[in-house]
């Protein structure tokens, strides 16, 4: 349901587990936390700053906690869903009304909460060796302006690009994936720029 301009939005055109959303929703909101939308989705905020987001999939419904490594995680109850991609983030599934534990619930929000107030971080290492995929390289090399345009971007939004190519596992994809970001290059627009707040 990308492009839900409010939450009771996003919940009524839920294709399923309105249930569970409604409940997750009224607990977030005893809380102190903000409520808005961010990414088209529920998103839960203190002082400005992203602490839980809420989610619905095909199989079930998930809390993200976007400093979640951080929680004690006494229960056991949270996964990062991409290992190889995500430090920080962790998330909570549920699949019925019947996984929820509205308790436990409120006491990992209470913990997120605190963790945010203090400012805790997961430290994210950030000076990574860029390495350019070889269609990337040949792209830029054939095409003075587009490596240009390319050595403008910040090493993390150079990385950003070189890791979407090297994530393809097929040469058609890659071939793809080059094909999309060659304009953003040249235009100067960040793979993830629509994602960010400025």
């Amino acid at each position: 349901m990308p492009g839900a301009k409010t939450v009771d939005e996003y919940i009524l055109t839920a294709r399923s587990r309105q249930d569970i959303l409604m409940i997750l929703r009224d607990l977030l909101r005893s809380t102190e936390l903000s409520e808005t939308i961010k990414w088209g989705a529920p998103c839960y905020t203190i002082n400005g700053k992203n602490v839980i987001g809420l989610g619905v999939f095909k199989e079930h419904v998930a809390i993200w906690f976007f400093q979640g490594a951080l929680l004690k995680d006494e229960a056991k109850v949270l996964f990062n869903a991409q290992n190889d991609k995500t430090k920080a983030l962790r998330q909570w599934r549920f699949v019925t009304v019947d996984d929820l534990d509205a308790e436990m619930i409120i006491a990992y929000a209470n913990e997120a909460i605190s963790n945010e107030k203090q400012n805790k971080r997961v430290k994210i290492i950030r000076n990574k060796k860029l390495i350019i995929p070889p269609e990337l390289k040949e792209a830029l090399n054939q095409d003075n302006h587009l490596k240009l345009s390319f050595q403008e971007f910040s090493p993390g939004k150079q990385r950003e690009f070189a890791n979407y190519i090297a994530q393809a596992k097929q040469v058609k994809t890659k071939q793809s994936r080059l094909n999309k970001i060659i304009p953003m290059i040249n235009n100067n627009i960040g793979l993830n720029d629509k994602y960010r707040n400025y």
